[in-house]
């Protein structure tokens, strides 16, 4: 590995499964926000996020953080931004999406965002990805002077579990589990990390589909708000087949939302509408699903008992 090259790509999770003890692994929080690796020597400090593109410009305060660190090194971690106590993924989300420089500027003040590292490539001009996590780990912490901008990742051994219930009592995203004898392999997935994510769910109405390339549904859902007025909520993936819908609803040419949302003109509408059970990561900004997977079909609920919680 090359420092000035500026080249490595992240180690990727490649398993998603529920949370478990195990004391041949560590755990850590999962935080929501931007993948980066952070390159760090004498005089500078360049943010790259998993496509190798530098966010510098989008995050000015954290233009400083090779002051930070005692020796040139390469760190893996989360960029992200607190809010109201919590990690916000929508700010951070809106601060790469922003290229007005007053805005950056503005933004950089009233949410600065924050950089945790979990993990060290490069250390004192030695590529030590071939060492073991807990090595690694042991190179971090001795690497990083923390402030509000830049914090070493904390975790717990073999109690997968106790931290992951925790999670869940805050509405936080959930937890990594990491081999403790695992080598860092640059842009791969691999079964040494595991995710263990923390998902809501809830009912909503189905009011129609989109069939995609390859077959692909797309269920159109709606739920009603405060006022008893149906909301649209976006979109799901049922997956390639149509028996259900078929069997408990007619097509209509009249749809159950008061107006048709952008992107749903080629929509197939359905009479009557059916209730279905989707998880979710969290609901966005606009109301709509982050990370939705449908669940099933439901015939124990009414149309009238989905109702947004927002």
């Amino acid at each position: 590995m090359d420092f000035a090259a500026r080249d490595a790509s992240p180690m990727l999770i490649g398993l998603e499964q529920p949370a478990f003890d195990d004391e041949d692994y560590i755990y850590e929080w999962k935080l929501d926000g931007v993948r980066c690796l952070l390159y760090l020597d004498k005089d500078s400090t360049e943010l790259r996020n998993k496509r190798n593109l530098k966010l510098n410009a989008k995050f000015p305060e954290l233009s400083q953080l090779h002051r930070q660190v005692k020796t040139r090194c390469i760190l893996d971690g989360e960029l992200y931004i607190f809010h109201n106590g919590e990690p916000d993924f929508f700010q951070v989300q809106k601060r790469t999406l922003t290229s007005d420089p007053f805005k950056i500027r503005l933004h950089s003040r009233q949410f600065p965002a924050s950089f945790t590292a979990f993990d060290i490539l490069y250390y004192k001009d030695t590529c030590v990805i071939d060492q073991s996590l807990m090595k690694r780990k042991q190179l971090l912490e001795k690497t990083v002077r923390e402030n509000e901008r830049l914090s070493v990742s904390r975790y717990i051994e073999t109690n997968g579990i106790a931290l992951f219930e925790l999670t869940k009592q805050r509405g936080l995203e959930g937890i990594v589990a990491k081999r403790k004898d695992s080598r860092y392999v640059c842009g791969k997935r691999t079964k040494d990390w595991i995710k263990c994510k923390n998902l809501l769910d809830d009912d909503f109405i189905v009011c129609g589909y989109i069939v995609k390339e390859k077959g692909i549904v797309s269920l159109i859902l709606a739920q009603y708000d405060q006022h008893h007025q149906v909301v649209y909520k976006g979109h799901v993936t049922m997956g390639t087949s149509l028996p259900y819908l078929m069997e408990h609803s007619e097509k209509t040419d009249t749809s159950f939302l008061p107006s048709v949302p952008n992107g749903n003109e080629e929509a197939v509408w359905i009479d009557p509408p059916l209730v279905g059970t989707v998880k979710f990561m969290q609901y966005t900004e606009q109301g709509g699903l982050r990370q939705p997977v449908f669940k099933g079909f439901r015939e124990d609920k009414a149309i009238t008992d989905c109702r947004s919680k927002q």
